[in-house]
């Protein structure tokens, strides 16, 4: 019996240095969600207000342009899917590839070949295992990204856009990431950032319905305008993309950090339970073999007495 209750306290060490790891990966999860949200409240009306700008020159004007212009045919989409670095953090990465697979599906059945682009090396790392080709990955940024990583991010997805397709350009602009809802919810949603269209940029408050729209001019023209404003929306959007993943990031390893921690005190407690059992085993036959041993020599005593 002795060997086993050094078994179990060798398992109470392992399992109590496991807890202090996740206890330590759970804080610093929890101060990190602060200001990945603080960035997310500030890049979103930035993003916003651009959206609402690159739709009142898009409405404004007739020109035809990739940023705001749908193909008849659409033969090619590009699907940017932003995942984790690192993992410990439950099912955000798995949860993310699932929603890219089943757009990519979607896709295909609408008889489009799909061009992806992924962040993160969870990504990287499941379309390389099933050898799957990527047009481009980026990686090292996930858990706090810069509007640098954005714009690094952005700038070959806008050049596959203004390419044509028989040369490998795209017609289509798919983003697939974590949309941060809540501490407990974060949902992977997947979203076309071009065209524009006014579903997905939700230009129009219920408010402004009524409104009479007004007229604009441009300056050289309505077509350098949109040049110059497409690559500012796509990086923005991006961007807040990014920051909305980094925070479901932080919160989804914080829930995952924290259900670690509590399962390995219930282990701990269950442990020290039988440990406990194993040491009173111990010592109720150690007290039979004295009782056992003390019975043998009195009756031994008694024997020899006589």
């Amino acid at each position: 019996m002795g060997a086993q209750l050094r078994v179990y306290k060798r398992r109470i060490k392992s399992v109590s240095a496991t807890k202090k790891i996740t206890k330590a990966m759970e804080m610093i999860a929890a101060s990190r969600i602060v200001k990945a949200q603080r960035q997310v409240a500030a890049s979103t009306p930035y993003a916003s207000e651009l959206t609402r700008a690159v739709t009142a020159v898009a409405t404004g004007s007739n020109t035809k342009h990739p940023l705001t212009t749908e193909v008849e045919q659409p033969v090619r989409a590009a699907v940017l899917l932003v995942t984790s670095d690192r993992g410990l953090a439950g099912g955000y990465s798995s949860n993310a590839i699932k929603a890219a697979d089943k757009l990519t599906e979607r896709l295909r059945g609408e008889g489009k070949e799909v061009v992806h682009y992924v962040v993160g090396r969870k990504g990287v790392g499941y379309y390389s295992f099933r050898e799957r080709p990527v047009a481009a990955s980026w990686t090292g940024f996930t858990d706090s990204p810069t509007y640098a990583d954005a714009k690094k991010v952005a700038d070959p997805l806008i050049e596959a856009v203004l390419t044509d397709t028989a040369e490998g350009g795209v017609d289509e602009l798919h983003i697939v990431f974590t949309e941060f809802v809540s501490m407990m919810t974060q949902t992977p949603v997947d979203k076309r950032l071009l065209p524009l269209t006014l579903d997905t940029t939700e230009a129009e408050d219920e408010a402004a319905k009524d409104q009479i729209l007004p007229l604009f001019e441009f300056e050289p023209s309505d077509e350098a305008v949109l040049d110059a404003l497409m690559p500012r929306y796509v990086e923005s959007r991006v961007y807040n993309a990014l920051l909305q993943a980094a925070a479901s990031e932080h919160a989804a390893r914080r829930r995952a950090m924290k259900s670690a921690t509590d399962n390995a005190e219930e282990l701990i407690k269950s442990l020290t339970r039988l440990a406990n059992a194993a040491r009173q085993a111990d010592i109720t036959q150690e007290i039979s073999e004295i009782v056992g041993g003390a019975s043998a020599l009195a009756d031994a005593t008694a024997g020899s007495d006589r």
